[in-house]
Protein backbone atom coordinates (compact mmCIF):
# COMPACT_ATOMS: atom_id res chain seq x y z
CA UNK A 1 0.00 0.00 0.00
CA UNK A 2 1.15 3.50 -0.73
CA UNK A 3 2.31 5.49 2.25
CA UNK A 4 1.92 9.21 2.44
CA UNK A 5 3.15 11.66 5.05
CA UNK A 6 0.17 13.28 6.71
CA UNK A 7 0.04 17.07 6.67
CA UNK A 8 -2.22 19.47 8.53
CA UNK A 9 -4.38 19.86 5.40
CA UNK A 10 -5.03 16.11 5.04
CA UNK A 11 -8.37 14.55 5.93
CA UNK A 12 -9.32 11.24 7.49
CA UNK A 13 -12.45 9.37 6.42
CA UNK A 14 -14.53 7.92 9.26
CA UNK A 15 -16.17 4.62 8.31
CA UNK A 16 -18.54 4.36 11.27
CA UNK A 17 -21.42 6.12 9.50
CA UNK A 18 -22.43 3.74 6.74
CA UNK A 19 -26.06 2.80 7.42
CA UNK A 20 -29.03 4.14 9.37
CA UNK A 21 -27.70 7.68 9.60
CA UNK A 22 -31.08 9.30 10.31
CA UNK A 23 -31.97 6.95 13.17
CA UNK A 24 -28.43 7.10 14.54
CA UNK A 25 -28.34 10.92 14.53
CA UNK A 26 -31.73 11.05 16.30
CA UNK A 27 -30.68 8.70 19.07
CA UNK A 28 -27.32 10.44 19.52
CA UNK A 29 -29.06 13.81 19.78
CA UNK A 30 -31.46 12.49 22.43
CA UNK A 31 -28.62 10.84 24.38
CA UNK A 32 -26.42 13.95 24.27
CA UNK A 33 -29.30 16.15 25.47
CA UNK A 34 -29.98 13.77 28.35
CA UNK A 35 -26.28 13.69 29.28
CA UNK A 36 -26.10 17.49 29.39
CA UNK A 37 -29.34 17.91 31.33
CA UNK A 38 -28.58 15.16 33.85
CA UNK A 39 -25.00 16.13 34.62
CA UNK A 40 -25.66 19.88 34.67
CA UNK A 41 -28.49 19.19 37.13
CA UNK A 42 -26.16 17.20 39.40
CA UNK A 43 -23.45 19.89 39.38
CA UNK A 44 -26.04 22.62 40.06
CA UNK A 45 -27.74 20.75 42.90
CA UNK A 46 -24.43 19.95 44.62
CA UNK A 47 -23.19 23.53 44.33
CA UNK A 48 -26.48 25.03 45.60
CA UNK A 49 -27.39 22.71 48.48
CA UNK A 50 -25.23 23.25 51.57
CA UNK A 51 -25.96 19.74 52.90
CA UNK A 52 -24.20 18.22 49.90
CA UNK A 53 -20.93 20.05 50.55
CA UNK A 54 -19.08 16.88 51.56
CA UNK A 55 -16.23 14.99 49.81
CA UNK A 56 -18.48 12.35 48.24
CA UNK A 57 -20.51 14.96 46.36
CA UNK A 58 -17.45 17.11 45.71
CA UNK A 59 -16.00 14.22 43.69
CA UNK A 60 -19.39 13.52 42.11
CA UNK A 61 -19.67 17.10 40.84
CA UNK A 62 -16.29 16.84 39.12
CA UNK A 63 -17.27 13.43 37.71
CA UNK A 64 -20.31 15.10 36.14
CA UNK A 65 -18.13 17.90 34.72
CA UNK A 66 -15.82 15.28 33.22
CA UNK A 67 -18.80 13.42 31.75
CA UNK A 68 -20.07 16.61 30.11
CA UNK A 69 -16.63 17.32 28.63
CA UNK A 70 -16.08 13.68 27.70
CA UNK A 71 -19.29 13.30 25.73
CA UNK A 72 -18.98 16.78 24.18
CA UNK A 73 -15.68 15.82 22.57
CA UNK A 74 -17.28 13.13 20.40
CA UNK A 75 -21.08 13.32 20.27
CA UNK A 76 -21.59 16.75 18.59
CA UNK A 77 -19.20 15.89 15.76
CA UNK A 78 -20.76 12.42 15.45
CA UNK A 79 -24.22 13.97 15.19
CA UNK A 80 -22.99 16.45 12.57
CA UNK A 81 -21.30 13.74 10.51
CA UNK A 82 -24.32 11.50 10.76
CA UNK A 83 -26.81 14.23 9.72
CA UNK A 84 -24.75 15.63 6.85
CA UNK A 85 -23.29 12.34 5.66
CA UNK A 86 -19.88 14.02 5.63
CA UNK A 87 -17.46 11.38 6.89
CA UNK A 88 -14.35 13.51 6.48
CA UNK A 89 -12.48 14.97 9.43
CA UNK A 90 -9.41 17.16 9.13
CA UNK A 91 -6.04 16.32 10.63
CA UNK A 92 -6.26 19.16 13.17
CA UNK A 93 -9.81 18.35 14.24
CA UNK A 94 -9.06 14.63 14.43
CA UNK A 95 -6.08 15.04 16.73
CA UNK A 96 -7.77 17.75 18.78
CA UNK A 97 -10.61 15.30 19.34
CA UNK A 98 -8.12 12.54 20.11
CA UNK A 99 -6.26 14.72 22.62
CA UNK A 100 -9.29 15.75 24.65
CA UNK A 101 -10.97 12.34 24.43
CA UNK A 102 -7.92 10.64 25.94
CA UNK A 103 -7.37 13.47 28.44
CA UNK A 104 -10.89 13.35 29.87
CA UNK A 105 -10.97 9.54 29.76
CA UNK A 106 -7.68 9.24 31.65
CA UNK A 107 -8.83 11.84 34.17
CA UNK A 108 -12.01 9.88 34.82
CA UNK A 109 -10.02 6.67 35.40
CA UNK A 110 -8.07 8.37 38.17
CA UNK A 111 -11.06 10.25 39.58
CA UNK A 112 -13.06 7.03 39.97
CA UNK A 113 -10.13 5.60 41.94
CA UNK A 114 -10.13 8.70 44.16
CA UNK A 115 -13.86 8.24 44.73
CA UNK A 116 -13.25 4.61 45.74
CA UNK A 117 -10.64 5.78 48.26
CA UNK A 118 -13.13 8.29 49.63
CA UNK A 119 -15.72 5.52 50.17
CA UNK A 120 -13.03 3.29 51.73
CA UNK A 121 -12.09 5.91 54.31
CA UNK A 122 -15.72 6.82 55.00
CA UNK A 123 -16.78 3.22 55.70
CA UNK A 124 -13.62 1.58 57.02
CA UNK A 125 -12.19 4.52 59.02
CA UNK A 126 -15.17 6.78 59.78
CA UNK A 127 -13.57 8.42 62.84
CA UNK A 128 -10.60 9.65 60.78
CA UNK A 129 -12.70 10.57 57.74
CA UNK A 130 -13.01 14.34 58.43
CA UNK A 131 -9.24 14.69 58.85
CA UNK A 132 -8.15 12.36 56.04
CA UNK A 133 -10.61 13.60 53.42
CA UNK A 134 -10.47 17.30 54.13
CA UNK A 135 -11.12 19.93 51.48
CA UNK A 136 -7.42 20.37 50.68
CA UNK A 137 -6.81 16.66 50.11
CA UNK A 138 -9.93 16.37 47.94
CA UNK A 139 -8.76 19.28 45.80
CA UNK A 140 -5.33 17.67 45.42
CA UNK A 141 -6.88 14.36 44.33
CA UNK A 142 -9.08 16.04 41.71
CA UNK A 143 -6.17 18.14 40.42
CA UNK A 144 -3.92 15.07 40.22
CA UNK A 145 -6.62 13.23 38.26
CA UNK A 146 -6.88 16.00 35.68
CA UNK A 147 -3.09 16.44 35.48
CA UNK A 148 -2.53 12.70 34.97
CA UNK A 149 -5.18 12.49 32.27
CA UNK A 150 -3.86 15.45 30.28
CA UNK A 151 -0.22 14.35 30.62
CA UNK A 152 -1.17 10.91 29.31
CA UNK A 153 -2.99 12.53 26.39
CA UNK A 154 0.05 14.59 25.38
CA UNK A 155 2.13 11.41 25.03
CA UNK A 156 -0.47 9.51 23.01
CA UNK A 157 -1.34 12.43 20.74
CA UNK A 158 2.29 13.22 19.99
CA UNK A 159 3.23 9.61 19.22
CA UNK A 160 0.15 9.00 17.06
CA UNK A 161 0.54 12.24 15.09
CA UNK A 162 4.07 11.23 14.06
CA UNK A 163 2.84 8.11 12.23
CA UNK A 164 2.51 7.83 8.46
CA UNK A 165 -0.87 6.81 7.10
CA UNK A 166 -2.09 5.08 3.98
CA UNK A 167 -3.11 7.27 1.08
CA UNK A 168 -6.85 6.67 1.56
CA UNK A 169 -6.55 7.57 5.29
CA UNK A 170 -9.67 5.65 6.39
CA UNK A 171 -10.48 5.23 10.09
CA UNK A 172 -12.79 2.37 11.08
CA UNK A 173 -14.54 4.25 13.85
CA UNK A 174 -17.10 6.92 14.68
CA UNK A 175 -14.41 9.32 15.95
CA UNK A 176 -10.64 9.61 16.29
CA UNK A 177 -9.18 7.29 18.91
CA UNK A 178 -5.75 5.69 19.29
CA UNK A 179 -6.48 2.03 18.34
CA UNK A 180 -8.28 2.78 15.01
CA UNK A 181 -5.64 5.36 14.07
CA UNK A 182 -2.86 2.87 14.76
CA UNK A 183 -4.74 0.36 12.66
CA UNK A 184 -4.93 2.90 9.81
CA UNK A 185 -1.20 3.51 9.78
CA UNK A 186 0.91 1.89 7.07
CA UNK A 187 4.12 2.17 9.07
CA UNK A 188 5.46 0.35 12.13
CA UNK A 189 3.35 1.15 15.20
CA UNK A 190 5.20 -1.04 17.69
CA UNK A 191 6.45 1.90 19.79
CA UNK A 192 2.97 3.41 19.96
CA UNK A 193 1.47 0.01 20.83
CA UNK A 194 3.96 -0.47 23.66
CA UNK A 195 3.18 3.02 24.99
CA UNK A 196 -0.53 2.23 24.75
CA UNK A 197 -0.14 -0.93 26.84
CA UNK A 198 2.12 0.75 29.43
CA UNK A 199 -0.17 3.74 29.90
CA UNK A 200 -3.23 1.49 30.03
CA UNK A 201 -1.63 -0.47 32.86
CA UNK A 202 -0.89 2.77 34.74
CA UNK A 203 -4.26 4.45 34.18
CA UNK A 204 -6.52 1.44 33.62
CA UNK A 205 -5.32 -1.76 35.27
CA UNK A 206 -3.70 -0.30 38.41
CA UNK A 207 -6.66 2.01 39.26
CA UNK A 208 -9.02 -0.94 38.67
CA UNK A 209 -6.99 -3.10 41.07
CA UNK A 210 -6.93 -0.25 43.59
CA UNK A 211 -10.70 0.16 43.34
CA UNK A 212 -11.21 -3.61 43.64
CA UNK A 213 -9.03 -3.85 46.77
CA UNK A 214 -10.81 -0.83 48.27
CA UNK A 215 -14.20 -2.43 47.78
CA UNK A 216 -13.04 -5.78 49.14
CA UNK A 217 -12.19 -3.95 52.38
CA UNK A 218 -15.44 -1.97 52.19
CA UNK A 219 -17.61 -5.07 51.74
CA UNK A 220 -15.70 -6.88 54.49
CA UNK A 221 -16.36 -3.96 56.85
CA UNK A 222 -20.04 -3.74 55.88
CA UNK A 223 -20.61 -7.44 56.55
CA UNK A 224 -19.41 -6.88 60.11
CA UNK A 225 -22.15 -4.34 60.80
CA UNK A 226 -24.65 -6.05 63.17
CA UNK A 227 -27.69 -4.11 61.97
CA UNK A 228 -29.27 -5.17 58.66
CA UNK A 229 -30.48 -1.58 58.19
CA UNK A 230 -26.94 -0.32 58.65
CA UNK A 231 -25.63 -2.84 56.14
CA UNK A 232 -28.22 -1.82 53.54
CA UNK A 233 -27.44 1.87 54.04
CA UNK A 234 -23.69 1.28 53.70
CA UNK A 235 -24.15 -0.84 50.56
CA UNK A 236 -26.38 1.82 48.99
CA UNK A 237 -23.67 4.47 49.30
CA UNK A 238 -21.15 2.49 47.27
CA UNK A 239 -23.22 0.23 44.99
CA UNK A 240 -23.70 2.99 42.41
CA UNK A 241 -19.95 3.55 42.25
CA UNK A 242 -19.37 -0.17 41.70
CA UNK A 243 -21.76 -0.15 38.73
CA UNK A 244 -20.03 2.85 37.12
CA UNK A 245 -16.56 1.45 37.72
CA UNK A 246 -17.45 -1.97 36.29
CA UNK A 247 -18.78 -0.58 33.01
CA UNK A 248 -16.13 2.11 32.62
CA UNK A 249 -12.96 0.18 33.43
CA UNK A 250 -13.85 -3.12 31.76
CA UNK A 251 -14.93 -1.57 28.45
CA UNK A 252 -12.04 0.93 28.52
CA UNK A 253 -9.39 -1.69 29.20
CA UNK A 254 -10.89 -4.00 26.59
CA UNK A 255 -10.75 -1.23 23.99
CA UNK A 256 -7.08 -0.38 24.52
CA UNK A 257 -5.51 -3.75 25.30
CA UNK A 258 -8.07 -6.14 23.81
CA UNK A 259 -8.02 -7.70 20.34
CA UNK A 260 -7.00 -5.45 17.46
CA UNK A 261 -9.72 -3.83 15.31
CA UNK A 262 -8.88 -6.23 12.48
CA UNK A 263 -9.86 -9.14 14.70
CA UNK A 264 -13.05 -7.86 16.32
CA UNK A 265 -13.89 -4.53 14.72
CA UNK A 266 -17.61 -4.41 15.55
CA UNK A 267 -17.07 -5.21 19.23
CA UNK A 268 -14.19 -2.77 19.58
CA UNK A 269 -16.18 -0.05 17.87
CA UNK A 270 -19.00 -0.59 20.38
CA UNK A 271 -16.67 -0.67 23.40
CA UNK A 272 -15.74 3.07 23.40
CA UNK A 273 -19.41 3.95 23.02
CA UNK A 274 -20.14 2.18 26.30
CA UNK A 275 -17.62 4.06 28.43
CA UNK A 276 -17.77 7.42 26.61
CA UNK A 277 -21.54 7.64 26.04
CA UNK A 278 -23.41 5.13 28.21
CA UNK A 279 -21.45 5.89 31.40
CA UNK A 280 -22.01 9.69 31.23
CA UNK A 281 -25.68 8.99 30.45
CA UNK A 282 -26.29 6.69 33.41
CA UNK A 283 -24.13 8.44 36.01
CA UNK A 284 -26.90 10.99 36.79
CA UNK A 285 -29.54 8.24 36.86
CA UNK A 286 -27.51 5.99 39.16
CA UNK A 287 -26.42 8.72 41.56
CA UNK A 288 -29.70 10.67 41.62
CA UNK A 289 -32.43 8.05 41.58
CA UNK A 290 -30.57 5.84 44.07
CA UNK A 291 -29.59 8.67 46.43
CA UNK A 292 -32.10 10.06 48.91
CA UNK A 293 -30.01 13.14 49.74
CA UNK A 294 -29.74 14.23 46.11
CA UNK A 295 -33.45 13.63 45.53
CA UNK A 296 -34.29 15.61 48.67
CA UNK A 297 -32.08 18.50 47.54
CA UNK A 298 -33.64 18.41 44.06
CA UNK A 299 -37.18 18.53 45.46
CA UNK A 300 -36.17 21.36 47.78
CA UNK A 301 -34.85 23.43 44.88
CA UNK A 302 -37.96 22.76 42.78
CA UNK A 303 -40.28 23.72 45.65
CA UNK A 304 -38.39 27.00 46.18
CA UNK A 305 -38.65 27.88 42.51
CA UNK A 306 -42.37 27.02 42.50
CA UNK A 307 -42.99 29.26 45.52
CA UNK A 308 -41.06 32.13 43.91
CA UNK A 309 -43.01 31.79 40.66
CA UNK A 310 -46.29 31.80 42.57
Amino acid sequence: MEVKNLTFTSDFILLGFSEGRVILSFFMSVIYTMILMGNVAIVSIIRIDYNLQIPMYFFLSYLSILDICYSSVTLPSMIFNSVTGNRRISFCLCFTQLYFFIAFGGSECLLLAAMAYDRYVAICNPLHYPNVMNKKICSYLVSASWFGGFLNSILHTYMTSKLNFCKNRTVNHFFCDVPPLLNSSCTDTQTSQILLYIINVLLGIIPLLFVSISYIHIISTILKIPSSTGRRKAFSTCSSHIIVVTVFYITGNFNYIGPTPRDMFDILRLSPMLYSVVTPLFNPVIYCLRNKEVKRAFKKILSKKWILNV
